[in-house]
């Protein structure tokens, strides 16, 4: 289930170029004004019986679409943070590329964070992973993955793996996307493995080289083809 409480978003670095959201070739190109979706207290949104409409023991992914750290969001997120800690008995997943504004708005009650939030720093380049990971590492923060997605080169997450759960990788999607070499995922897999952390590879993307050959792969078809390569690490619990 996926979770909007603001839409809108623009580049923050070079992972942004081909956004499957906000690109050149996707349907929100251009719609970068920050703006309240009609979901934005969905989370807490009672029936008439009184319950919630969104029932307990679920996973929520949390601003997927737009990134939840955006500073015109900072007066809202005080309101989704008070959501969050009202429902305990959701797991909610937020996955950032600004991870530096992880302090702003943050509740005083965090401490070391919500045992029913997961934190995601997004690195698609070994430059981006040198800069952001070292802040990840650095907060308060209970549950953590890193989403190496759009991977767009090899990249050495070896110094930052302690006190990270899970790992992500995949490709990148569209009309101009960059091409994800299966060789870069299967390094990062191995880190993964040397580390003792679970891994998942998400998505081929459009242009994927493997054995050596670039394959161009529709996108309904990426998700099922990483799958197909077997290469995932699970510890039996569920992240996405």
């Amino acid at each position: 289930m996926n979770w909007e409480p603001w839409t809108g978003c623009y580049p923050i670095s070079g992972g942004c170029a081909n956004c499957y959201f906000y690109g050149p070739y996707a349907k929100r190109h251009g719609q970068n004004t920050i703006t309240k979706t009609d979901k934005f207290d969905w989370p807490i949104r009672r029936n008439k019986k009184g319950e919630y409409n969104i029932k307990g023991d679920k996973i929520l992914a949390t601003c997927f679409a737009t990134d939840f750290f955006l500073p015109e969001a900072d007066e809202w997120r005080k309101e989704v943070w008070a959501m969050i800690r009202e429902r305990t008995d959701i797991d909610f997943l937020i996955l950032t590329k600004r991870i530096d504004r992880f302090p702003v708005s943050l509740p005083a009650d965090w401490g070391e964070g919500y045992d029913n939030v997961n934190i995601g720093c997004t690195v698609e380049t070994q430059a981006l992973a040198d800069t952001r990971l070292p802040l990840f590492l650095s907060y308060p923060i209970k549950r953590r993955f890193i989403a190496c997605a759009p991977l767009l080169e090899a990249i050495d997450l070896t110094p930052y793996l302690h006190g990270v759960g899970h790992v992500t990788a995949g490709g990148e999607t569209g009309r101009a996307a960059r091409e994800c070499d299966y060789e870069w995922v299967l390094n990062i897999r191995e880190q993964c493995v040397e580390a003792g952390v679970t891994f998942w590879f998400k998505n081929t993307g459009s242009l994927f080289r493997y054995d050596g050959v670039v394959e161009k792969i529709n996108p309904y078809q990426q998700t099922g083809r990483a799958k197909e390569l077997g290469i995932d690490i699970s510890d039996g619990k569920r992240l996405f």
